[in-house]
């Protein structure tokens, strides 16, 4: 009988040591600060935005005026090789990224990784005010699963309004600016747990090589104008530079790095972040495409306990129609 208790408290041990790792993780999350939680949302935000530039050959705007842009996320796909003639001002998309990350809470040490799916919807309506001047809208509602770690599950809706002016003079240079009003909400529920007013300005030079090539350089800055909590609040700054290829008509590679400056209101940190990302693109048919990608980042703060790296590797498919 002592025996068999003692092979009982064992296995009784063993087993609340292995749950209680996984209970160790995800409290740990949850005790980090509004801005580690914040941060994490919204980088996992930026890197799955579906940011629908409607003003692209493919919808009918020419290449002596605006062309895609590396500065928009995976799931707006470049088609530099076709045109269609009528520019469609209504755009709306359904995308489900997926991807493996290594660093589900961006920590500095014991990272955990996890696998997680973000499902995402937005409308856009971009009026073509002139030639190469365009106004938009865009309501966006996208959701974060993790699969071991539901606890870190959230939300995020976006409301963007803006214009771009494209100057084929300057090497059809890109003028955007946008207002951009975010809310990150808790699993499951409408409470949020970050909201946040923020001006978006950029400018991207691009150069053509052929009918199948492009490289562009550029600049954003996103600046808050009010955020509830205060703490989380910060401004982005960043340089970037992409090149992307088309190896078929429905074939492309694209690669972006950034460099980013983040400074916060709380206190004085400040961040610098170096993001590379590389993805696959296979247009299926004209409103159906998917792609493989990649993501590597790391940061590095004046406050070395928000130091953190990270990779995500996965891919999405996506669906987006012009009307």
């Amino acid at each position: 009988m002592p025996r068999i208790f003692e092979l009982a408290r064992a296995r009784l041990l063993a087993a609340l040591l292995s749950g209680g790792a996984i209970v160790v993780v995800v409290a740990a999350a949850r005790a980090q600060t509004p801005s580690q939680d914040v941060d994490r949302a919204q980088f996992l935000r930026n890197q799955a935005l579906m940011h629908n530039d409607p003003y692209s050959m493919e919808n009918g705007v020419d290449e002596g005026h605006a062309v895609e842009s590396p500065n928009n996320p995976d799931l707006g796909e470049q088609e530099i090789l076709k045109r269609v003639e009528r520019y469609q001002p209504f755009t709306a998309s359904f995308g489900m990224p997926f991807y493996y990350t290594s660093n589900v809470a961006l920590a500095k040490t014991g990272e955990q990784s996890d696998v997680l799916i973000a499902p995402a919807a937005s409308v856009t309506y971009a009026p073509r005010i002139s030639q190469t001047f365009f106004a938009s809208i865009t309501v966006q509602q996208q959701f974060f699963y993790y699969d071991r770690f539901s606890e870190l599950n959230f939300g995020s809706t976006d409301f963007r309004a803006g214009v771009t002016y494209v100057l084929p003079k300057l090497h059809n240079l890109s003028l955007r600016a946008e207002y951009d009003y975010n809310r990150l909400t808790f699993d499951s529920s409408f409470n949020d747990f970050f909201s946040n007013h923020s001006l978006f300005v950029s400018a991207e030079l691009p150069f053509r090589f052929g009918r199948a090539q492009q490289l562009s350089i550029g600049t954003d800055a996103n600046v808050s104008i009010h955020a509830e909590p205060d703490a989380p609040r910060r401004n982005d700054f960043d340089f970037y530079a992409g090149y992307a290829v088309n190896l078929t008509r429905c074939l492309s590679l694209d690669a972006v790095g950034r460099l980013f400056v983040r400074n916060y209101y709380d206190g004085d940190r400040v961040d610098v972040s170096e993001v590379f990302a590389l993805s696959a693109n296979v247009r299926v048919t004209k409103c159906f495409s998917a792609s493989a990608a990649s993501t590597f980042a790391w940061s590095q703060s004046n406050h070395s306990v928000f130091d953190y790296s990270v990779a995500n590797v996965g891919g999405a498919v996506s669906f987006s129609f012009h009307f």
